[in-house]
């Protein structure tokens, strides 16, 4: 089973391909990074634009011909603020497997049935991810501020801590479930788990993605 999984930031990288060799060791991996793809939303959103316009859909739609190409069985992607991009490439390939990073983290999340605190390290994740949750569920949403230059610096504990304070005003805000958007999070995770009450749930969006994969595509998985 050979498994493409794409990024569009370097810190993606590491997460889910620790979940898939702790969760589906047996599974073949391929990765594909255009680090360009975040910068260039980044700048789009800055500037006021939509950045998830048509050269950016047909990015998406040659990534996904190449990784096809290869012989992938099933395409994940790692970027959590591109989900139109990737939903029209999945679309053009019913016979094919293509999740976006957030889908199987989300229908945990919802399955909670509880208030949703999501949080995220990449600000334009929170203009388009909260579209993917269903209008009744009770979602609360928090940007961890400096999150991402903590990474971009090597700084995994500034990180860390930044995605916990976010994560305590969610829960102040009666938040019952913290899901994190980006793959690169998951590290802060055993943090949150340590901290906070055991009673409140913290969704990673590898392990979610990892599990519904296998489910997906393993009989009986």
């Amino acid at each position: 089973m050979r498994i493409a999984l794409i990024h569009a930031l370097a810190h993606s990288v590491a997460p889910i391909n620790d979940a898939m060799a702790s969760d589906w060791p047996e599974a073949v991996r391929m990765n594909l990074l255009d680090d360009s793809l975040s910068v260039d939303l980044a700048r789009t959103a800055s500037a006021g634009g939509n950045g998830l316009d048509a050269a950016m859909h047909q990015r998406f739609e040659d990534l996904c011909a190449y990784a096809e190409g290869t012989g992938a069985q099933a395409i994940l992607f790692t970027c959590s603020a591109f989900g139109p991009c990737i939903e029209a490439a999945a679309a053009r390939r019913p016979h094919l497997p293509v999740l976006k990073p957030n889908e199987a983290m989300v229908a945990d999340a919802v399955a909670s049935g509880v208030q949703v605190g999501l949080i995220a390290s990449f600000a334009p994740t929170l203009q388009s991810m909260p579209a993917e949750f269903p209008a009744s569920t009770p979602l609360r949403t928090a940007l961890a501020e400096g999150a991402m230059a903590a990474m971009d610096r090597g700084d995994g504990t500034a990180h860390d801590e930044a995605v916990w304070a976010a994560a305590q005003a969610l829960l102040a805000q009666g938040c019952r479930v913290i899901a994190l958007a980006q793959f690169s999070m998951a590290r802060a995770a055993p943090l949150l788990r340590q901290r906070l009450p055991a009673s409140v749930p913290v969704l990673t969006t590898p392990d979610s993605a990892v599990a519904a994969l296998r489910r997906r595509l393993v009989p009986g998985g």
